[in-house]
């Protein structure tokens, strides 16, 4: 059994992929229109559990959970305990951890849209206040 330190790293570090994928899928343009299929579908579909198997893939959080378990079945990885226990943890604490390093980019990206935003309104400022030469 891995020592507790180890346990951890790889916690965090299973982690990033998590995120990377469930973010990918849910919000980047690459997957625009099979997530504006599921969006449709679970809005418009007559069952309800259709409606839910497809709001599974317009959401960052609740798609973490599939792409966590197919992780756990890749890796074997499990938290604490040697058995179904430690994979039951380790999937909770992967999708913990995973939704954690999605809001944080979340963060980010919002604070470098309001960043180009400011820069462009600077700009045109600045345009706007230079005096044009008649040469």
């Amino acid at each position: 059994m891995m020592t507790l330190t180890t346990q951890i790293t790889w916690l965090l570090l299973l982690a990033i992929p998590i995120a990377c994928v469930a973010w990918t899928v849910t919000h980047e343009e690459v997957f625009r229109e099979p997530r504006e299929y599921c969006l449709r579908r679970s809005k418009e579909d007559r069952a309800l559990l259709v409606r839910k198997f497809f709001y599974l893939f317009t959401c960052e959080y609740c798609f973490s959970h599939y792409v966590t378990i197919i992780f756990l079945f890749l890796t074997g990885y499990h938290l604490l305990m040697a058995d179904w226990r430690g994979y039951l943890v380790a999937g909770f604490a992967l999708v913990y951890v995973a939704n954690a390093y999605m809001s944080l980019f979340g963060l980010i990206r919002q604070d470098i849209v309001k960043e180009k935003a400011e820069i462009k309104c600077l700009n045109k400022e600045a345009k706007e206040q230079k005096p044009e030469r008649h040469v």
